[in-house]
């Protein structure tokens, strides 16, 4: 089933009196339980096209339709809200926040939305923990946290909410090879769940874990494939 699809995307800046093109019109979509690879080398457009399927921003041309939602008749408030409940980030840098556990940065969205308790979303988020089997690290901080323990506690906060679509932006960038393969197995298996996981990177050694793979290139998406690796 397609969760998010983009029609003829187009998203253009202005740059002092000069428009660029940052991604060409475009036309994808995605789908409930796959693992989505977007390659391509740095200012491509990857970026750019992970932010409209993110909601992030709005195409200057087309339409973005995320969840039966089209992007550009929301007003901020229906925006926010769909971020929160049907898109969850992860990013390469982790955005843990220092003096919190795991578990609170978890819970830290949950909190923000205002309308569990703090214990009710404090227990949400070591099930979110439990899922990428890290139950034994609740209360370390991120400090007391390995690289991939951070990436993987990043990855359970993007969960706790229970999003259909879950967004990583170079998710392995910063990771030795057994918590590459820790993560990325982690996120294949959460595929298998039926999440969509849309996966943006440079690193080539993500492609044995997709099941679909698309290039980027001048900020243009070439055809989308089936990984080889099948």
């Amino acid at each position: 089933m397609t969760i998010a699809r983009l029609q003829s995307a187009k998203k253009e800046y202005q740059t002092g009196g000069t428009v660029v093109t940052a991604l060409h019109r475009t036309d994808l979509e995605v789908q409930e339980g796959e693992v989505l690879l977007i390659i391509g080398p740095s200012g491509s457009g990857k970026t750019t096209l992970l932010s409209l399927l993110g909601c992030v921003i709005y195409p200057t041309e087309g339409t973005v339709v995320v969840d039966g939602r089209e992007l550009n008749r929301l007003n901020d408030r229906e925006l926010a809200a769909l971020r929160l409940k049907v898109i969850g980030f992860v990013f390469q840098t982790y955005n843990l926040i220092s003096p919190l556990t795991a578990e609170e940065n978890v819970a830290f969205p949950l909190l923000l939305d205002g309308r569990i308790s703090r214990k009710e979303a404090l227990g949400r988020a070591r099930e979110a923990l439990a899922k990428v089997n890290l139950s034994a690290k609740c209360r370390s901080l991120p400090r007391q946290l390995s690289s991939g323990e951070q990436q993987r506690t990043a990855i359970a906060r993007a969960l706790v909410t229970d999003p259909p679509i879950l967004l990583c932006d170079e998710p392995t960038a910063a990771l030795d090879e057994v918590s590459f393969d820790r993560v990325m197995l982690e996120l294949q298996a959460l595929a298998r769940q039926g999440k969509a996981v849309v996966i943006v990177t440079h690193d080539p050694r993500l492609k044995p874990y997709a099941d679909r793979v698309i290039t980027v290139v001048g900020g243009r998406v070439l055809a989308a494939q089936k990984d080889t690796n099948e």
